[in-house]
């Protein structure tokens, strides 16, 4: 069933998620280590995944860099790196981290499991670690991100309702994310809880790092080998591998199929305008970010989390970690009005630019 859009709540809204994995210590308690509570002038470290994504350098690093100075009195020091889809390099910043003596370290993992031993190290330096939009492995003390089976749901249930009628008959390519991600496992989780036993899945990929070039060379393959009139629509994990899929596709000579995606690009919201790509997945960053910016302050100042994260979550070797969940919504042609411009995250002017104009005008995007 297509999602109307709703308005996002102001404060965090977080969402229960079961408990599982091993039993070790997660160094997740909510005081900062005993340490003396600090004021303001705290040194804040922040490490994101990669820049391919549009949306790490345009939406989070800003934000949380914003938030952080606001609740800082503009006191803060923030020191910042991408790791650009390279685990090893993400090593090596947390290391200077570390030798930099951060207060507490944001850190959205390339590789979860592989981050683990790095983010132990910064632990073992009584430095606090919240795990941002992907659950890293190790002591981490503070977790945000979305329900990210909710997101594989969504989607699988927005292309269920694409097919319509024909669902049981068709047969469609599912576009995973990395193994390296968490997250990919858990969208990946959700959209088979939705599609299996209502829709033939011909091929299946986890696509290396995310890329939408290895997105591109799955889905050639995927034609190759089901042929191009038995594909009736793809599952992809997110926007830049839509975008990937799409170019396959067109190439191919095949059009009007559905195409799912997620992060609401600036790219996949003009796709979707155009009905080259049916839905995304529209997360609140400004949400995450801000919550993941509070809980980062709190840990520095060595105060309580509890009045930020009602809830806990568990990896494979942490439990009971503080955390927030956000909600999702499902972003089509009909709810742009609603979602990303009412949001502030794209302007009308943005989206409708050059050859979006005319189909904005069908629409009444920004009207």
């Amino acid at each position: 069933m297509r999602r109307a859009a709703v308005a996002i709540a102001a404060g965090a809204m977080a969402v229960s998620l079961a408990a599982c994995g091993s039993a070790e210590e997660a160094g997740g308690d909510s005081d900062a280590g005993g340490s003396a509570a600090k004021g303001d002038n705290i040194k804040v470290g922040l490490l994101l995944p990669e820049n391919k994504t549009a949306r790490y350098e345009k939406f989070d690093r800003p934000l949380i860099e914003k938030k952080i100075k606001e609740l800082t009195n503009n006191k803060a020091e923030i020191q910042y790196n991408n790791a650009r889809q390279d685990a090893n390099l993400q090593a090596q910043q947390v290391d200077t981290m570390i030798t930099n003596k951060v207060d507490v370290l944001i850190l959205d993992a390339v590789d979860a499991k592989a981050i683990k031993n790095s983010v132990q190290k910064a632990a073992d330096a009584g430095i606090k670690v919240v795990a941002y939009d992907r659950l890293a492995e190790g002591p981490i003390s503070a977790y945000t991100s979305f329900d990210n089976e909710e997101v594989g749901r969504t989607q699988g249930e927005a292309l269920l309702e694409a097919l319509g009628d024909k669902a049981k008959d068709s047969q469609i390519v599912m576009m995973n994310g990395s193994v390296t991600d968490p997250n990919a496992a858990q969208f990946k989780k959700g959209a088979h809880s939705v599609l299996d036993g209502k829709v033939k899945i011909g091929k299946e990929f986890d696509t290396k790092e995310w890329s939408p070039d290895n997105a591109n060379s799955n889905m050639e393959a995927a034609i190759t080998a089901l042929g191009k009139n038995k594909i009736a629509g793809v599952y992809s994990a997110n926007d830049g591998m839509a975008g990937g899929i799409i170019t396959a596709l067109k190439a191919a000579g095949i059009a009007d199929i559905p195409v799912t995606g997620q992060d609401a690009e600036l790219a996949a919201v003009q796709r979707i305008i155009m009905d080259q790509q049916f839905m995304s997945v529209y997360k609140s960053y400004p949400q995450e970010a801000e919550v993941a910016a509070e809980m980062a302050v709190a840990l520095a100042k060595g105060e309580d989390l509890g009045a930020i994260a009602k809830d806990k979550v568990s990896s494979g070797s942490a439990k009971d970690v503080p955390s927030v969940l956000v909600p999702v919504i499902s972003l089509t042609k009909e709810n742009i009005n609603d979602t990303v411009i009412k949001d502030g995250i794209y302007t009308a002017d943005e989206i409708c630019s050059g050859n979006y104009k005319s189909a904005c005008d069908k629409l009444g995007i920004g009207g």
